[in-house]
């Protein structure tokens, strides 16, 4: 049947399109973090230093202390740095106790990542600049909505340069780069900013998922991993990766959940570089430096302001930015993917059902329904198609039979079979092919959406973003070893079970193959699911699950209501 070759055309997608993250990547070699050295390389004209990050001072740095609803961390006075930063609404695991989740770290921990601003001077200008290890002086803090924080620094010899923080109640730092020429020559200058991550982050081993340098610009996403922007910089000035002048956007550094990110003034045409210094264990930078020098003239002064956003990627909280802000797709930051504009809207409705429902689980199924009665009509068409082909088979059968010696006749008193019936053969085809791209977006947005992150459902379901907790090779906890540590194949709880019972419940609705060796093998394809399942997504699972019991329910009332229309049909 064309169905059934359909779905096992599905089925080795999925293993293909699956089993590299779940089987492969795991047991690639991954390089051993190497100790940070300090080297430097050249800084092109008018943009930030592109050199490693050099040895920590032993002097402990003043700070200012950062507290907001959603962070708390410190300023780094030395250097000018946001360099500790902890979201406070954020744990690292579900576990009572557990510590928040640290987005910006200092240089001299393990994973040092921070944002610094600074200036540069103008080709042939000679001027007495803050550098790494200036330290400067802060009106009082702390740092919190509403008030504000101006770092200064004199260099004593007519120029006073500001950096003037504001925060919000979330995630967005405003700052503005001031410059007061109190001497007797104007100077030009280049405000920069810049973020630096001076580790190689581990790679997550999930294709679906970017991870890495990102922005937009000249209204396009620019991604690039880690291992691009080493090999695109080795040898280039500057040890520059990516380059581009536009008017509008943003950059940063994205995780899974969280994001560092520059926002330049949006009117002023800035040029940002992606950049890889090499030493250590590697160096990742992600700067903007405006396209043309501030003129500072005597007794004047200039300024630019920017913004940075460091936190979690809430998507309703990225769309307020960007409407705010006027941010070019900013909303991009979460790795929606190709299928954004299936994408999306299903965030959108699940996060709307959880706000009725108060209950992601409960969001995904109400989701479900909406999704059968949306393709309701289509769906009952196919279902009943499927019904008629069932009562069929017993005279397909008695066809194939009789026919066995001549397939050309075969296929064509079949086909007469199927018209004098009203009966379309593909039709069974359209259930799966309507649930496979609703399947993958629902995949993404469980899996990347920070609002699903530890999500709980009911029962032994606690993360709907994590795998089924229990694991039958386990008995269910009655055993006290670790499978999954063998194969990721061994950890089989008890949803994904559940799932693969309604795939069965729902194969035996479908009309058989008259192959008995096809049979054979599709009585085998709930089992494969059930273990492929096995390392989804709880969340996904319950869709699959609760899709199954949905078509099982229509299906068979349609099964029903074509015995007592057509009581013959089955008749040879």
């Amino acid at each position: 049947m064309d169905q059934k070759r359909l779905l096992l055309a599905i089925a080795i997608s999925f293993v293909i399109l699956f089993g590299y993250q779940f089987l492969a990547e795991r047991y690639l070699p991954h390089p051993a973090p190497a100790p940070v050295a300090a080297t430097s390389a050249p800084a092109p004209s008018g943009g930030p230093a592109a050199a490693a990050t050099p040895a920590p001072p032993r002097i402990p740095a003043p700070r200012v202390a950062i507290a907001t609803p959603a962070l708390r961390g410190s300023i780094n006075l030395r250097g000018a740095k946001i360099d500790d930063l902890l979201l406070t609404q954020y744990h690292t695991s579900q576990a009572p106790g557990a510590p928040d989740v640290r987005l910006f770290a200092r240089r001299d921990t393990k994973h040092p990542y921070y944002a610094q601003f600074g200036w540069s001077a103008a080709a042939g200008e000679h001027l007495a600049l803050p550098g790494p290890d200036t330290v400067w002086t802060a009106s009082p803090g702390p740092l919190s909505p509403g008030h504000p924080v101006t770092l200064s620094w004199n260099n004593g010899a007519g120029l006073t340069f500001r950096i003037v923080l504001t925060i919000d109640r979330h995630y967005m730092f405003a700052v503005s780069q001031n410059v007061v020429n109190a001497g007797t020559t104007p100077v030009s200058l280049y405000p920069w900013e810049r973020i630096r991550r001076d580790y190689t982050p581990p790679p997550s081993g999930y294709y679906i998922l970017f991870e890495g340098l990102t922005g937009v610009a000249h209204d396009r996403l620019q991604e690039m991993g880690y291992p691009k922007a080493k090999s695109d910089a080795k040898g280039k000035p500057g040890n520059v990766a990516y380059q581009a002048t536009s008017t509008g956007g943003w950059a940063g550094f994205t995780d899974k959940y969280w994001l560092g990110a520059l926002i330049p003034d949006q009117s002023v045409p800035a040029t940002l570089r992606y950049r890889y210094i090499p030493g250590g264990d590697g160096h990742y930078q992600v700067d903007y430096v405006p396209a043309a020098a501030e003129t500072v003239a005597p007794g004047g002064q200039a300024s630019l302001g920017s913004h940075v956003f460091a936190g979690a990627k809430v998507v309703n909280l990225l769309d307020a930015y960007e409407s705010r802000l006027h941010i070019p797709q900013f909303d991009k930051a979460v790795d929606f993917g190709w299928f954004y504009w299936i994408t999306k809207p299903i965030f959108y409705a699940l996060d709307y059902f959880n706000s009725l429902l108060g209950n992601f689980g409960l969001a995904i199924m109400a989701f479900t329904v909406c999704v059968k009665l949306l393709f309701f009509p289509l769906a009952n068409y196919s279902y009943r198609s499927m019904s008629k082909m069932r009562l069929l088979a017993p005279r397909v059968t008695a066809l194939r039979e009789r026919y066995k010696d001549d397939p050309q006749k075969q296929q064509q008193e079949m086909m007469a079979l199927y018209k004098a019936e009203k009966v379309n053969p593909a039709s069974g085809c359209l259930p799966m092919l309507i649930q496979v791209p609703v399947f993958f977006s629902l995949y993404k947005v469980i899996f990347i959406t920070i609002e699903m992150r530890q999500a709980p459902f009911y029962g032994w379901i606690h993360n709907l973003s994590a795998v089924d907790p229990t694991n039958v090779f386990t008995l269910f906890g009655l055993i006290p070893w670790h499978p999954g540590a063998i194969s990721p194949f061994l950890h089989l709880g008890l949803l994904p079970i559940l799932m693969g019972l309604t795939m069965f419940g729902q194969q035996k609705l479908n009309p058989p193959p008259p192959d008995p060796v096809q049979a054979k093998l599709f009585l085998f394809m709930p089992v494969i699911f059930t273990f492929m399942m096995g390392r989804f997504p709880a969340g996904l699972v319950l869709y699959w699950t609760w899709n199954n019991l949905l078509s099982i329910g229509q299906q068979w009332l349609i099964m029903r209501s074509t015995r007592l229309a057509k009581p013959g049909l089955a008749r040879s």
